[in-house]
C-alpha cells in the first residue's frame, strides 16, 4: 500500500510540474503616450478570469498559459493584445472615440457623431489638470463661447455667461448633476468627484429643459465604479497663490513730490499743505521751479500718537495664500452593479488677510443589477459643508486709496486712524475693516443627490425614474464693532443671526426607445418632471452687548433694540417632453424636440408655454466624393437648428397683489402716521394705529421669457486635430 500511495504522489507531482512547465511569468510596465505609468490598468489572460492590475508605478506580474494571449486594457485607452513575455513594455494610445463616441444631451445619451446642436465636452482629465476648487473656473478657455469671471475670494465662486447676457434677470445657467437640476453654486462640490461635463449652448440641445434653458445648460456627470478589482486612489497638494498682477502707488516720498507738483502748478504754495510736508523748492534759471528737498513731521497727530510712516499697505493687509487639497475614493464594479466612495477635504487661506474658505465633502455612488440586466436600482449622494470669511466689498480698492504716510498702529499699539484735525480723507484703517469682518463667517450645508431605478424588459426600450433632492442650509452672525477711529467712530455693538434653508426636490419618469434597421437609425423620448422648491429664512437682531466676544454675542445677550425679521417662498414647476432622433447611412441627420412647462410664477392667462426646436446635420466626410480626403479627414460636418428656450427666474410672488401689516410704529419707536390705513379703506380718513398698505398689484398676464435662437455650424476632425466654427444665436 505505501508503494502505491509513493507511486501515485511521484506522477502526481511529475503532472504538475509538467503543467507548471507550461506556464509563463508574465511581467512589465504599461505606460501612456508620454512614458507616464498608468495605475489600474487592467492585465487579463484572454479568455479567462486570471488577471491582475498595474500598482502605483505601472508595474505588473502575472503567471499565463504557454500559448495564451495577453490583454491590457485601461478607461480611455485602446485595448492592447499581446505575446506574453518577460519585462513587457506596454504603451497605451488614448482612444479618442471611447471618450467622445457618447455624450449626454438632456436625459439621455447621443453618439457624438449624430449630433446637430452646439454641444462641448469636457473630461475628468483636463478638470484635474487645473486643480481649480470651483469646476467652472476649470473650464475657463476651453469651451468656446463660454465666459468665466471669479471675484478673488477664497471660495473660488464664479459668474458662468453662456453665448453672452440674454436677459434682465438671471443669466445663470441651468445645471443638471446626475440627472438633478440646480442653480446653486458649483464651488460647494467636490470637483474630484465629476468624471464628465458637457456644455449644452444652442436651443437645439437645451430646448429638452424648456422654461430654465434660455441661459445654456450644463451637464454634469459624476464618477463611478469602474469593473476589475477595488481601487483605492488618494491625492494630495499644496500650493501658493497670489495676486498675478499688483497696481504700483506712491510711497510717502513719491506722494509728497507728487503733491509738492500739484501746488505749483496750481501756483499755490506747497508749504500751505494740511499733511505735515515742508519743501525747500525754488526756480531755476530758465524759470522753471525746482524741489530741493522735503521733510515730514514727525507726528500727524497733536498728541504725538501717530508718527509719520511710509507704509506699503498691499504688503499689510495682503499675503501669500495656501491651498491644501486632499483627497480620498474607493471604487469597485462587477457584473452585479458598481460603487464609488470618496472623501474630500480643501482648504484656501487667502490672499487677503482674515479670509479663508475650507470644505469637507462625502460622495457616494452606487448601481446594483437585481434582475440580471432587466431592472438596476441606484443613487448617488454627496453631503458638503462649506465656511467661508470674506472680504469687505471694495476692500482692494480702499487699500490702494489709503495714504502711505499712515502708520499700521499708534505709539500706544491701538490700530491708528487719520487725526480728525490733520487734512487727511477720514477712512477707515484698512486692518481696522478686516479686524471688525473677521467673525463674519458663514457655515452652509448641502445634500444633494437622487435614487433611481432602471427597467430595461427588451432591447432597445428602457424605462428610468428618479426621485431627487437638492437641501441646503446656512447660518451666519453679522457682527458691528465699535469704530474708534477719528471723525468716522461710531460707538454702535450689535449681532444679527441669521439662518436660511432651501429644498428643492425632483421627480422624473422616462422612457426611450433605440431602433436600428439596415442604414436607418432613429431614438425616441418620452418623459415627465415635477419640480418643488421652497425657500425660507429668519434673522434675530439685537444690539448693546457688555462683552464684544463672538462666544457671548448672542442676541439673548444683548440688551438694546431688538428686531426679528423673516419670510419664505415657494414655487412648483410641471413639465411633460419628447425627442426623436434620426440618422440615415450615417450622414443625414434630424432631431426634433418638444417641451411643454406649466410654473406656478405666473397667472392663470400665462401658466403654460411650449419650447420647440428642430435641427439637422450633414456628414459630408461620409459621401463618395469625399473618399480621397479619408487619410487626413476624420469627420467634417455641417449643421443647423432653430428653437426657443425659456426663463422664469423671476419672484415666486411676482403675480400676486401684496399687501404689507403696518402697525404704526417707525424704525425709531415712534408713531409712524400717514402710512396706516385698514385694508378695506372704510375708515373715512382716520388714522388707524395699525393696518395695511399695498406694495404690489397683481398681474395674472405675467407670462415666461422666451429666447428664439438660430445656430449654424462646421465640426471638423483632421489629423487628430479637432475643432468647432459655426454662427450662433443669429
Amino acid at each position: 500500500m505505501k508503494h502505491k500511495l509513493l507511486l501515485f504522489l511521484t506522477i502526481l507531482g511529475i503532472f504538475t510540474s509538467t503543467i507548471y512547465a507550461q506556464n509563463i511569468d508574465v511581467n512589465g510596465i504599461v505606460v501612456d503616450a508620454y512614458d507616464e505609468p498608468i495605475i489600474g490598468a487592467s492585465v487579463l489572460e484572454e479568455g479567462t478570469s486570471n488577471g491582475t492590475i498595474t500598482d502605483l508605478d505601472g508595474n505588473f506580474s502575472l503567471s499565463v498559459g504557454k500559448d495564451a494571449m495577453v490583454v491590457i486594457s485601461y478607461v480611455g485607452y485602446k485595448t492592447q493584445q499581446l505575446f506574453p513575455k518577460a519585462n513587457m513594455k506596454v504603451s497605451l494610445a488614448e482612444d479618442s472615440e471611447v471618450l467622445e463616441e457618447v455624450v449626454v444631451t438632456g436625459y439621455t445619451t447621443q453618439r457624438k457623431a449624430d449630433l446637430t446642436g452646439a454641444v462641448s465636452a469636457i473630461s475628468a482629465k483636463d478638470l484635474e489638470k487645473q486643480q481649480e476648487n470651483n469646476p467652472m473656473k476649470a473650464l475657463q478657455g476651453k469651451i468656446p463661447g463660454m465666459n468665466i469671471s471669479a471675484d478673488g475670494n477664497p471660495s473660488g465662486a464664479a459668474t458662468v455667461r453662456i453665448r453672452g447676457i440674454g436677459t434682465l434677470n438671471d443669466n445663470d445657467p441651468l445645471y443638471i448633476i446626475d440627472g438633478v437640476p440646480t442653480k446653486s453654486g458649483m464651488h460647494e462640490l467636490n470637483p474630484n468627484d465629476i468624471e464628465s461635463i458637457q456644455v449644452l449652448k444652442d436651443a437645439a440641445s437645451a430646448s429638452i429643459y424648456g422654461s430654465r434653458a434660455a441661459n445654456g445648460v450644463i451637464i454634469i456627470t459624476t464618477k463611478k465604479g469602474a469593473e476589475g478589482k477595488i481601487r483605492v486612489d488618494l491625492d494630495a497638494s499644496v500650493a501658493v497663490q497670489s495676486y498675478t498682477n499688483r497696481m504700483k502707488v506712491l510711497n510717502s516720498e513719491e506722494f509728497g513730490r507728487v503733491m509738492w507738483q500739484g501746488y505749483v502748478n496750481d501756483r499755490e504754495n506747497p508749504n500751505t499743505n494740511a499733511l505735515g510736508y515742508s519743501y525747500d523748492w525754488g526756480y531755476d534759471a530758465q524759470g522753471y521751479p525746482v524741489l530741493n528737498s522735503m521733510v515730514m513731521k514727525k507726528y500727524l497727530d497733536d498728541a504725538g500718537t501717530v508718527p509719520a510712516a511710509n507704509t506699503d499697505w498691499y504688503a499689510e493687509t495682503t499675503r501669500p495664500g495656501v491651498i491644501q487639497n486632499y483627497n480620498v475614493s474607493v471604487s469597485n464594479g462587477g457584473q452585479k452593479g458598481s460603487s464609488f466612495f470618496s472623501l474630500g477635504y480643501y482648504k484656501n487661506d487667502g490672499v487677503i488677510k482674515t479670509t479663508n474658505f475650507d470644505r469637507f465633502s462625502a460622495r457616494i455612488n452606487t448601481d446594483y443589477k437585481i434582475l440580471k440586466d432587466y431592472v438596476t436600482i441606484g443613487e448617488n449622494f454627496t453631503l458638503n459643508r462649506t465656511s467661508e470669511v470674506t472680504a469687505p466689498g471694495g476692500y482692494i480698492e480702499s487699500v490702494l486709496q489709503y495714504n502711505p504716510l499712515l502708520p499700521v498702529y499708534t505709539t500706544n499699539g491701538d490700530l491708528a486712524q487719520a487725526p480728525s484735525s490733520s487734512g487727511f480723507p477720514q477712512r477707515e484703517n484698512p486692518l481696522s475693516i478686516l479686524e471688525r469682518s473677521k467673525d463674519n463667517r458663514y457655515t452652509y450645508w448641502r445634500l444633494f443627490g437622487n435614487v433611481f431605478i432602471n427597467i430595461n424588459p427588451i432591447k432597445g426600450l428602457n424605462i428610468r425614474t428618479t426621485a431627487g433632492i437638492d437641501y441646503a442650509q446656512k447660518r451666519q452672525r453679522f457682527f458691528t464693532y465699535p469704530i474708534t477711529e477719528g471723525v468716522v467712530a461710531n460707538d454702535k455693538n450689535a449681532v444679527e443671526a441669521k439662518q436660511e434653508h432651501w429644498t428643492k426636490w425632483m421627480w422624473n419618469a422616462i422612457i426611450t426607445y433605440n431602433l436600428e434597421m439596415g442604414k436607418h437609425r432613429a431614438d425616441f423620448l418620452l418623459g415627465t418632471e415635477l419640480n418643488r422648491q421652497i425657500d425660507e429664512w429668519f434673522s434675530a437682531y439685537k444690539e448693546d452687548f457688555i462683552v464684544l466676544n463672538p462666544t457671548y454675542m448672542w442676541p439673548s445677550a444683548g440688551t438694546g433694540i431688538a428686531q426679528a425679521y423673516g419670510g419664505g417662498g415657494s414655487f412648483s414647476l410641471i413639465s411633460f417632453f419628447g425627442k426623436a432622433n434620426y440618422s440615415y447611412d450615417n450622414r443625414y441627420l434630424v432631431s426634433l424636440t418638444m417641451r411643454y412647462d406649466g410654473s406656478s410664477r405666473f397667472g392663470k392667462n400665462n401658466r403654460f408655454a411650449f419650447f420647440p426646436s428642430v435641427s439637422a446635420g450633414w456628414r459630408i466626410s461620409q459621401e463618395k466624393f469625399m473618399a480621397g480626403a479619408n487619410s487626413w479627414l476624420d469627420d467634417l460636418k455641417l449643421r443647423v437648428s432653430w428653437g426657443q428656450t425659456g426663463n422664469q427666474d423671476i419672484n415666486a410672488t411676482a403675480r400676486y397683489t401684496i399687501y404689507d401689516s403696518n402697525y404704526g410704529v417707525n424704525e425709531n419707536g415712534g408713531q409712524s402716521y400717514g402710512t396706516s390705513y385698514d385694508i378695506a379703506g372704510t375708515n373715512g380718513g382716520g388714522i388707524l394705529p395699525s393696518g395695511f398698505r399695498r406694495t404690489q398689484i397683481g398681474n395674472d398676464d405675467i407670462k415666461w421669457e422666451t429666447t428664439t435662437q438660430t445656430n449654424v455650424g462646421l465640426d471638423f476632425d483632421f489629423l487628430q486635430l479637432r475643432g468647432v466654427a459655426g454662427i450662433g444665436d443669429v
